[in-house]
């Protein structure tokens, strides 16, 4: 990802949309339906009043099933290295973690203390098909979107780092642009960002053809009708 390519003003507006209209905009700027690289399945936000987050993502892999293998030097090693590749690369940044026992996830990687530690180190969110647990008691400016909650955080340990990860059918490679919110997250494809921030503009201002007459008194199928042809003819 050409993190180069990300203006001020895209990610601005990146923020400000959620993330079923980013998902819209991909396909304006495509001018094909068809993007599938978002997560699949309901998953969970820490607290829906957060604005969506957006930002490169730092990856990791994680288990929490079973005991590890290797030693508890390696073990311990290891997650400081994770910590130190969570503390590099470009910001905004987003923490996306594939909990490799998915879908028997029972250790919760996202508590109280690992959302206040990756906000320390300048992290925006995470995104996850694993566990979060600590409802309540996360750092508040730190979102996570994850696959379920629970109690326990298992035998939970990191397994992999800076490899491509899958989150509920995600495809998410180190560098690339997530966007993320309660409806779930996406990876934004790089040729699209030159044109995403008129794509955006140009999906709101097409709803609202529709939006506007909808939501006036004396609505009927007439007043439909023809918006929805203006709708279509804009589309085209």
């Amino acid at each position: 990802m050409n993190q180069q390519m990300l203006s001020p003003e895209l990610l601005e507006l990146l923020k400000s949309v959620d993330t079923p209209s980013v998902c819209n905009a991909i396909e304006v700027a495509q001018k094909k339906r068809g993007f599938a690289n978002f997560t699949r399945s309901t998953m969970l936000i820490s607290d829906k009043s957060n604005p969506p987050v957006v930002g490169y993502a730092r990856t990791a892999k994680i288990a929490a099933l079973h005991p590890p293998t290797e030693s508890a030097e390696t073990i311990r090693e290891r997650r400081m290295a994770y910590f130190h590749a969570m503390a590099e690369g470009p910001r905004p940044a987003i923490a996306v973690v594939e909990d490799v026992d998915y879908p028997e996830c029972i250790g919760a990687w996202w508590g109280g203390v690992h959302t206040a530690v990756h906000y320390g180190l300048g992290l925006s969110g995470a995104v996850t098909n694993g566990v979060m647990r600590d409802l309540g008691d996360m750092q508040p400016e730190f979102t996570v979107i994850a696959g379920s909650v629970g109690p326990s955080h298992g035998y939970v340990h990191v397994r992999e780092l800076g490899s491509k990860v899958t989150v509920m059918d995600m495809e998410v490679q180190q560098g690339d642009l997530v966007h993320a919110d309660q409806h779930g997250a996406l990876v934004i494809p790089e040729e699209v960002i030159p044109d995403l921030f008129d794509a955006i503009h140009k999906m709101m201002d097409t709803e609202s053809i529709i939006l506007d007459p909808a939501r006036q008194p004396g609505f009927n199928i007439e007043k439909l009708e023809k918006a929805w042809a203006a709708f279509e003819k804009s589309r085209t």
